[in-house]
């Protein structure tokens, strides 16, 4: 598939959902995407897709990059979070010195980067820049990444924390200086390749990191575009709930299938059955609410819709929570449905299943801690 500028990535995500869907045995088998669906995430435009326009990029919105994620998720949740991620990224990198950013994308605008969002290793400031060591683990895409962003605390640098928490910083480093330990064996997610990033004490230039304060005030140093400047708050856990919206439909869709040729003992029609048919609503209502808070999320973050004084910067983490809640209960009512066949192992629906549960333990996606940080907004004292 060539990248084609006359259509949008959400046109371009189709096909990537049925290479990837295609290919979704043989990611589940080798534990990483196969060649061809990298290939097809590349050549779609998600890793260009936040890239600023100085360096070829589209700069893009985050809307435009949801939808096509649940159209990737449609045929298969790793590599919808494949792509997914790989657009975030990229959004990270732009943040990084102007230096910085001409050496990732000195090739073109669609290099592909991996990022660690949790600080582990160790980094020392030396001169010209810093050592970094330490091993980062739950690294999605790692295995084709032209460059990885790993992130680390540095406790002895001044830090602006208002807590006092030490300074945590990305450092942005190619494929030739880190290796990767195989430690992905997960129930669910297994196309990932969530591997462990691991940097033998290597260095890295000061063009080639930047403070995660400055993402989260969204604060890029070259870019003016929307996707540069919003607070981290207004995208919060987006890249994370948008697969599963794609990965629920998919199930569905499979499961209607399915049920369409299925017949109960006594040789009824399964379609025709009013269990079936009520199950089957209920979950299209949840899959349909969880895509609208998917959705506002979103616009908040485009700046289409804004809400009210306060209220930004904790309501879009608890919509991506709950409408995460909604998701899981949607596949987990069709995977009942199935009825024996349903468990085999061949099954997309089954495979959509622990996709979904598997990724819903993401911390960025609890309720009871973006929950609480809504209601200690709502019922605190603005007056």
């Amino acid at each position: 598939m060539s990248y084609d500028k006359t259509s949008t990535i959400v046109d371009r995500a189709t096909q990537v959902a049925d290479i990837a869907a295609r290919h979704s045995e043989e990611a589940e088998a080798a534990r990483r995407l196969s060649p061809q669906v990298v290939h097809a995430v590349r050549d779609a435009g998600f890793a260009r897709h936040f890239v600023p326009l100085a360096h070829g990029g589209t700069a893009g919105g985050f809307t435009e990059l949801t939808s096509a994620v649940f159209r990737v998720g449609e045929g298969c949740t790793s590599a919808a979070w494949a792509a997914s991620l790989s657009a975030y990224a990229g959004r990270y990198a732009a943040f990084l010195p102007e230096r910085g950013q001409a050496e990732i994308w000195a090739d073109g605008p669609d290099a592909l980067l991996a990022a660690a969002l949790m600080p582990s290793g160790t980094a020392r400031r030396v001169d010209g820049g810093w050592r970094l060591g330490g091993e980062w683990k739950y690294i999605s895409g790692v295995h084709f990444a032209d460059w990885a962003l790993a992130c680390a605390a540095v406790p002895d640098e001044p830090s602006s924390d208002p807590e006092g928490r030490p300074e945590v910083r990305y450092f942005a480093v190619p494929r030739d200086d880190f290796t990767i330990t195989d430690s992905w064996y997960s129930v669910g997610m297994r196309g990932t390749g969530s591997d462990t990033l691991v940097l033998a004490d290597v260095f890295v230039p000061e063009h080639r990191t930047l403070a995660r304060s400055a993402v989260h005030a969204g604060r890029a140093p070259a870019s003016d575009a929307r996707c540069h400047i919003v607070p981290m708050h207004a995208v919060n856990s987006l890249p994370f709930a948008a697969p599963l919206v794609g990965a629920v439909r998919g199930a569905m869709r499979a499961w209607v299938e399915r049920t369409g040729a299925r017949v109960d003992r006594r040789g009824r029609a399964v379609r025709e059955m009013p269990s079936m048919q009520v199950s089957l609503a209920r979950s299209a209502a949840e899959a349909d609410a969880a895509e609208l808070l998917v959705r506002r999320t979103a616009a908040v973050a485009d700046g289409t819709e804004s809400p009210a004084d306060g209220e930004a910067a904790v309501r879009g983490a608890r919509d991506l929570a709950l409408a995460v809640e909604l998701l899981v209960s949607a596949v987990d009512r069709v995977f009942r449905s199935s009825g024996t066949s349903g468990q085999s192992s061949t099954d997309p629906v089954q495979r959509f299943w622990r996709d979904v549960n598997s990724a819903a333990s993401h911390v960025a996606l609890s309720f009871e801690s973006t929950g609480a940080a809504y209601g200690a907004w709502a019922l605190s004292d603005r007056s």
